[in-house]
């Protein structure tokens, strides 16, 4: 018999799971067993799955307006790009549907600011490590032979340079008088859950201003929430220039978006950016009830707290294990670095006790749970990995 899934590109390597449905922080197959989450959709369910408000809302737009386009003005876009803004102290936003597309924006305002700067080809500096998605011009933006090799030729104006030292990064600076903006992840999630020190953050900043760049942050993965505040660099008390949200932002619903301020908020223009799809009426009233959670359950000061205790019973029980170099994060966004890859830990702990983890850099595992995890919840996951690791690591 003929298995259904050859009918896909083969992209992806999946577990066997089936899931059919969802809610908070748990999934249960075809067969009625239940997994806890610990991975959100990759940081995408942040309010766990199919949170009452957001499918309520989803629900009563879908028999409402859909889609219109963006050649008529967008009331409920108007309205999240509002309360975005507002909630990250940005000023302006543009829809897109993925992180992808919502760095993709934020280059070319960077590519634009250089050319309006004299530079014939703008650089961007970017960080050894980072990740910025899979298009041709974020894979060029981004780190590692695995998700690059075999994609040549890559775009040109890109200089990675060594993550969280001020010290490369203004050197950079000085080797190249060309430099029209910084990217950055707050704490890059596909490198390892490895996080900027504020300091270097901070000292971005003061290099952006110094030379006339513009920061971007990638908040893709950390936006929402996910590390104690609405944007992390909020937490480091650093105000960049652009920052790209997605993933959580719709709570499973496709949307992104790329947010900017000052003079980054002035470089685009009618024609010269777009999306069809981006900041449709549907897509717009899941980021509106995603906000409304946020706000009113106030989940940004919850994922630090769960978050924290998660990282302290995990430190408390790994620390100076053998095979465990270290475990670090932010929030709800922990990884537990290993001294060899575990290529079948993944597999394992989905297999024997019912979790769903993910390990990125062969040996990292990272942690995303929703961020309305309760307590018992947080304990459960915290004693199925550690069984997991024992397993593991023996």
């Amino acid at each position: 018999m003929t298995d259904p899934g050859d009918a896909l590109l083969p992209t992806y390597a999946r577990l066997p799971a089936r899931f059919a449905r969802g809610a908070g922080c748990w999934l249960w197959d075809e067969a009625g067993d239940a997994y806890l989450d610990a991975v959100a959709g990759i940081a995408v369910c942040g309010l766990g799955h199919c949170h009452p408000v957001v499918t309520a809302a989803v629900r009563e737009q879908a028999g409402k307006l859909v889609h219109t386009s963006n050649l008529y003005r967008v009331p409920l876009q108007e309205e999240l790009a509002a309360r975005l803004t507002a909630a990250t102290g940005m000023a302006r936003a543009f829809f897109a549907n993925s992180g992808a597309e919502a760095n993709e924006c934020a280059l070319k305002i960077a590519r634009l600011h250089g050319h309006r700067r004299g530079f014939e080809t703008p650089r961007v500096l970017v960080a050894e490590g980072g990740f910025h998605g899979r298009t041709l011009l974020t894979l060029s933006a981004s780190s590692g032979a695995r998700v690059r090799e075999g994609f040549a030729p890559y775009a040109e104006g890109f200089t990675q340079v060594p993550f969280n030292d001020p010290d490369a990064l203004r050197a950079a600076f000085d080797a190249h008088p060309d430099v029209a903006a910084v990217l950055l992840e707050p704490i890059q999630g596909e490198g390892g859950v490895r996080p900027a020190d504020d300091a270097y953050l901070a000292a971005a900043r003061a290099l952006c201003d110094e030379r006339g760049a513009l920061l971007l942050l990638d908040e893709v993965q950390t936006g929402m929430g996910r590390t104690g505040t609405m944007l992390a660099c909020q937490g480091a008390g650093v105000a960049p220039d652009v920052a790209t949200v997605a993933k959580a932002l719709g709570n499973g619903y496709p949307i992104g978006a790329c947010l900017a301020r000052g003079a980054a908020a002035e470089v685009l223009e009618p024609g010269r950016h777009g999306s069809t799809f981006g900041g449709s009426p549907l897509a717009c009233r899941a980021g509106l009830a995603v906000l409304e959670v946020l706000e009113r359950e106030d989940l940004c000061a919850q994922a630090a707290e769960r978050g924290g205790a998660i990282l302290a019973r995990l430190r408390a029980e790994l620390d100076g294990r053998p095979g465990v170099v270290e475990v670090r994060g932010r929030g709800l966004m922990l990884g537990i670095e290993l001294a060899a890859p575990a290529p079948e830990l993944a597999r394992h702990a989905f297999a024997a006790h019912r979790l769903l983890l993910n390990v990125t850099r062969e040996r990292v595992v990272r942690l995303l749970p929703p961020l309305v995890i309760g307590a018992e919840e947080a304990d459960e996951l915290c004693a199925r990995l550690l069984a997991a690791l024992a397993d593991t690591l023996k």
